[in-house]
């Protein structure tokens, strides 16, 4: 009860205090995080780039930045964000639409997912996360009363569908089924009849399977069967996915120690990117892999704690939203190459 209470002062305070477990969960995290990197990136950096801090320098210092972005914004008052959720959507369609109609901008790269603004390099789709859930907890939050109108409902999924199209033509199927699944569950939280939900689900399954067998999100085939069966193109696109099979194969219960990853040099290719977690996974062995699995999962419960008892229905939304969006894609990541590793064991 006590614990209740100092969240409901927390929560409502105009000061913008924050929750000291959740900010001690996420400051662990990003510290294992930049460790892990550096560890992970190191070779591929001083091979690739001629310098071993390429990827940790850059990560630092946008970690840093960040750090100092969610002090100050902290000081203010979640609900001044409300008056900007048409414009963060709207902004999102505009980049996400300029994307389709220019050629790549990162080389080497054929799909069009980055938009590249001088030194910095930004996924529109990132916002279009945001944007929905921003978006989404305003609408609900002023119209719940509305939540079972069939109208009501069916503009929210317009704004979400059309989201989804643009970010699948990219085309980039992960981020897609994020947005989608963020939408769906801002819906559930806000009261979306069970017949809505089942319906919606269905649809939603329907839907992406069509694209994907149908050809429109061609490299979706090809990394769900490569994925599933790596070995029938083992020197080609199932190439990373054995070695990242290796690396968490070799770890073992306790792992080879940080810093001794044989997979990290060469590899498994880009061992910094998705399929980190394989090197987590070698060098921390599968205590500290669970460790890693057991901090998200306290950083979700903190999170949803902390919405269920915000002073009003766009708080809640806001927050459950925000950390459905870092657990859902902490799980993805991790559960492909778990899950994988399983089904070959």
């Amino acid at each position: 009860m006590a614990d209740t209470k100092k969240l409901k002062r927390k929560a409502g305070s105009k000061g913008g205090k924050m929750d000291i477990t959740f900010l001690s969960i996420l400051l662990i995290l990003l510290t294992i995080g930049l460790v892990m990197l550096f560890s992970a990136s190191y070779a591929y950096s001083l091979e690739y780039y001629g310098s071993s801090y390429k990827f940790i320098s850059r990560q630092a210092m946008f970690a840093g930045v960040g750090i100092v972005i969610m002090l100050l914004v902290s000081k203010i008052d979640y609900h001044f964000w409300r008056k900007f959720a048409w414009i963060a959507y709207g902004l999102a369609i505009i980049l996400l639409g300029v994307l389709l109609v220019l050629p790549p901008m990162v080389a080497g790269m054929d799909v069009k997912r980055w938009m590249v603004l001088g030194p910095i390099n930004f996924q529109p789709s990132e916002l279009a996360k945001f944007a929905i859930i921003l978006l989404f907890s305003s609408l609900i939050a002023a119209n719940y009363k509305q939540i079972k109108n069939f109208g009501f409902i069916a503009f929210l999924v317009i704004l979400l569908g059309a989201t989804c199209v643009l970010i699948v033509l990219e085309p980039h199927l992960s981020a897609t089924v994020l947005v989608f699944c963020i939408g769906i569950v801002l819906l559930i939280i806000g009261g979306l009849p069970k017949r809505y939900i089942i319906g919606g689900a269905g649809a939603g399954v329907v839907g992406v399977a069509a694209l994907i067998l149908s050809g429109a999100v061609g490299y979706g085939s090809d990394r769900i069967k490569y994925w599933l069966d790596p070995w029938a193109d083992a020197t080609g696109l199932g190439f990373q996915t054995i070695q990242s099979l290796l690396a968490i194969g070799s770890g073992g219960i306790l792992g080879r120690g940080i810093g001794q990853s044989r997979q990290k040099y060469l590899w498994v290719p880009e061992p910094h990117n998705d399929f980190i977690f394989s090197i987590v996974c070698e060098e921390l062995g599968l205590v500290g892999a669970l460790v890693i699995i057991l901090l998200f999962a306290l950083l979700v419960w903190r999170g949803f704690t902390i919405a269920m008892h915000a002073p009003d229905k766009f708080g809640s939304l806001m927050a459950i939203g925000l950390t459905f969006q870092v657990g859902l894609q902490a799980m993805l990541n991790i559960w492909v190459l778990l899950i994988l590793y399983r089904i070959r064991v």
